[in-house]
């Protein structure tokens, strides 16, 4: 998501590209000096302002937007480079879905008794979606505490890949040498699903490294569903929230769950008692809670507002860096519906969390994170983790399920098989 009013109009209003076809090309990026001026000038404009690095301002700029740039002389310079990483090349630090994938098969091979990958379902590219379990008798169900991490809903998203897998990684790396890790694995199942959408983040890596949706062929031209905005809790209740129409980057889909990807994330979380969820984004740097579909308050806000504080300042501890929190509307100055965390708070009752990854801006980077900015977003983001793990296995404690949930649960059928 964005945070700034302009980038949130482009998007509400269905601003966003197609997947490239001969008749519609894609925006190009192009970049100006930063000054207070040329800012000034480049917002009157309204256009999609990406982020700034290194003193230059970045902008998707179509035939259009190239026009007025040229009508209004600003000089620019054109960074179409931006827009993809060689065909199958690297991304830096960054995860692609093959490395992720072989990392993930690391992690298991390496900790066989703690870590196991399973495949949740595929994507519409036939691409495996992977959760990893993380837990001491991980080949066993137990009656643990049980928490779900999700990231990457938005392809273009980068860094919210590598904060659900770099804590899968540190819990395991851990185990050995920390109590606390080893409390917290030896009581709790935690499953993690760093990469829900991957034929988007595919194509983000590939193509345009803007994309935002999945790779849904709508008819007419159109390409992608936002899989943040499939989910079944006040599926399409307004235009607001999310969009019909299927241009719009907040396309919503056809039907709830229209999506394989969030079929699976659906089934997985049925299939389960977990007892908190954490999505990550990215930009903005707050944490969200339900409701997002509407103005009204959740009915335990006082609860999640204080989980959230609790997270804002241990991860302050950390860098120094502050993270908002509050609801939605509060925080975003917009509506959606549809999404992750209120379909797992409506379903469940449970502590549901967006987390809206640094930075706060555009003009702090937007979704332009250093591979140098990957280690201390992390760290700051490891202690509120933590927390939220010990908080899951605390109440675990406190409200076990009686005995019928957890007949109910051993007769189960297992949606997912575990892999090698």
């Amino acid at each position: 998501m964005t945070s700034a009013v302009l980038v949130l109009t482009a998007l509400l209003l269905g601003g966003g590209p197609g997947a490239p076809t001969q008749d519609r090309p894609l925006p190009e990026i192009v970049s100006f000096p930063m000054t207070a001026s040329t800012a000034a000038r480049l917002a009157s404009l309204g256009l999609d302002l990406l982020g700034e690095r290194n003193g230059r301002l970045y902008v998707a700029a179509g035939p259009r937007d190239l026009e007025l740039l040229a009508v209004e002389g600003i000089a620019l310079r054109h960074e179409t480079w931006l827009l993809a990483a060689p065909q199958g090349g690297p991304i830096g630090a960054y995860h692609t879905g093959s490395q992720l994938e072989r990392d993930l098969f690391d992690l298991q091979a390496k900790y066989p008794g703690l870590a196991k990958v399973f495949i949740l379902g595929e994507s519409l590219g036939r691409r495996p979606i992977y959760g990893l379990k993380v837990s001491d008798s991980v080949a066993l169900e137990e009656d643990e505490a049980e928490t779900l991490i999700l990231g990457c809903h938005h392809a273009r998203e980068w860094i919210s890949v590598e904060v659900p897998f770099l804590f899968g990684k540190e819990l395991l790396d851990l185990y050995g040498t920390d109590p606390a890790a080893r409390q917290l694995i030896d009581r709790s199942e935690i499953w993690i699903v760093p990469l829900v959408n991957p034929d988007g983040h595919d194509y983000s890596v590939r193509v345009y490294r803007y994309w935002r949706k999945n790779l849904r062929d709508n008819g007419g031209g159109s390409y992608g569903v936002d899989v943040n905005r499939n989910y079944g809790h006040m599926w399409g209740l307004d235009d607001q929230g999310s969009s019909g129409n299927p241009a719009s980057d907040v396309y919503r889909g056809t039907a709830p769950f229209s999506e394989p990807e969030t079929r699976a994330v659906r089934d997985l979380f049925l299939s389960k008692d977990f007892r908190l969820v954490v999505s990550y984004h990215s930009y903005s740097q707050v944490i969200l809670y339900p409701w997002g579909y509407t103005t009204a308050p959740a009915p335990d806000r006082a609860r999640l507002s204080s989980i959230a504080q609790r997270m804002a300042d241990l991860m302050k501890s950390v860098n120094g860096r502050t993270y908002d929190h509050g609801q939605g509307i509060d925080k975003l100055n917009y509506l959606t519906n549809g999404d992750t965390v209120d379909w797992t708070y409506g379903t469940a009752g449970i502590p549901s969390f967006t987390i809206e990854l640094p930075p706060v801006d555009q003009l702090g980077g937007g979704f332009f994170n250093a591979e140098k900015d990957i280690e201390p977003i992390f760290r700051e983001n490891l202690p509120a983790l933590l927390y939220l793990l010990q908080w899951a296995v605390d109440d675990f404690a406190a409200r076990p399920p009686d005995p019928f949930s957890r007949l109910l649960d051993r007769l189960r059928p297992r949606l997912f098989l575990p892999l090698r």
